[in-house]
């Protein structure tokens, strides 16, 4: 009775905040940004605990092994509710320009494969498989860089190749590192507020709002997972692989610098400082230490060697590890919001400081390295 009582609880708070005139009144106070966080926010706070009701009765479960640190067989699907909650949020406030249905169809293909990935443990090359072709989708729709000069010849066939090996380094770059309770949807949060604000900086307001909507999913299913006691549910590698495709479509769709290429490109690539840094120092440690030996190994290799890992065998408990990796992320992402005004001086000191940040953390991951 108490659970039925608390389900229509929330099930009529959802409804009030996502009725129109709400959304209308956040809108005439000024408070958008914030309306869409909330609205997101209970989506996601009201559908991940069907989630979880659902993975545990079809056994969708994570069970511990070597690799993992947690130690109960663990329902996954969370990310499932996370896109939900993007999705509902959008659909209700959003107008979609190319670029985003792009953006939309090519999430909903990668979280297509995740789910499927989360029931079935698909092979690797169909996870990236799955992933170039939510990618190309994207693509498709215009959501394509354009770091090379149209002077440079086969500058559009570059440029598309550099999109798709940026989306989907981010995207595995955020799925590597959702081992432990919290990370890679804490991460969404920190990455989402920054581009949101760079967004702000840049007269973005649409890739704002866009951002605040992947904002307030991850909050939604933060409670669940990152918790006294451990977590509840997993996002499973349809959540990792979502927030990270998001993420590397906003950060393609936005013009993060006017006539300056520096800031343009570094914006978003600080922003996402931390994923980008652990993926590059993992993959360059693991070819090193003879580890892989071809891509083939790299997509199927497994081990406790990203950052996660690290700072926990320096001594730090899970919940420290995460919240210095979100001080890490953070502050590389105040230092991408100040390279929009700076000066060339400046942003060559502000880039230099993010490289000294990311040599600290490589250096205790030398340490961490050494210890079991």
């Amino acid at each position: 009775m108490r659970s039925a009582l608390r389900f229509a609880v929330r099930l009529a708070i959802l409804g009030a905040l996502l009725a129109p005139p709400t959304r209308e009144a956040f809108h005439h106070a000024g408070l958008a940004w914030l309306y869409v966080v909330g609205a997101s926010f209970a989506v996601a706070f009201f559908v991940v605990p069907l989630m979880r009701r659902y993975a545990l009765w079809r056994g969708v479960l994570d069970l511990p092994a070597t690799r993992k640190v947690h130690h109960t067989a663990t329902p996954l699907l969370g990310g499932a509710g996370v896109y939900l909650a993007f999705a509902v949020t959008v659909l209700a406030n959003f107008h979609f320009s190319p670029e985003l249905k792009g953006v939309a169809l090519g999430a909903s293909i990668v979280v297509a494969l995740g789910v499927l990935d989360d029931v079935t443990d698909l092979p690797a090359w169909m996870k990236l498989g799955g992933q170039v072709v939510g990618a190309a989708v994207a693509m498709l729709y215009g959501v394509v860089l354009h770091v090379v000069p149209w002077w440079i010849p086969g500058s559009d066939l570059l440029n598309i190749v550099l999109t798709l090996v940026w989306v989907l380094t981010v995207t595995n770059a955020v799925q590597f590192l959702d081992g432990m309770d919290g990370l890679a949807a804490g991460l969404g949060i920190v990455a989402g507020v920054f581009f949101s604000i760079a967004a702000l900086q840049t007269d973005q307001n649409y890739l704002m709002f866009l951002s605040a909507a992947l904002v307030g999913a991850c909050l939604g299913f933060l409670p669940y997972n990152f918790r006294p006691g451990g977590a509840r549910i997993f996002l499973g590698d349809s959540g990792a692989s979502f927030i990270g495709f998001t993420l590397a479509g906003v950060a393609v769709m936005g013009e993060w610098a006017d006539n300056d290429p520096v800031a343009a490109l570094f914006t978003p690539i600080l922003i996402l400082g931390v994923p980008l840094f652990d993926i590059g120092f993992v993959s360059v440690a693991r070819v090193v230490t003879g580890k892989v030996h071809s891509v083939h190994e790299w997509l199927a290799y497994t081990g406790k060697d990203h950052i996660h890992h690290r700072f926990a065998a320096l001594g730090l408990s899970k919940a420290q590890s995460v919240l210095l990796i979100y001080f890490v992320s953070a502050t590389l992402g105040l230092s991408a919001l100040l390279l929009a005004r700076a000066t060339t001086r400046e942003a060559v000191v502000l880039l230099v400081q993010a490289g000294c940040v990311l040599a600290i953390i490589a250096l205790l991951e030398g340490v961490g390295r050494g210890r079991p």
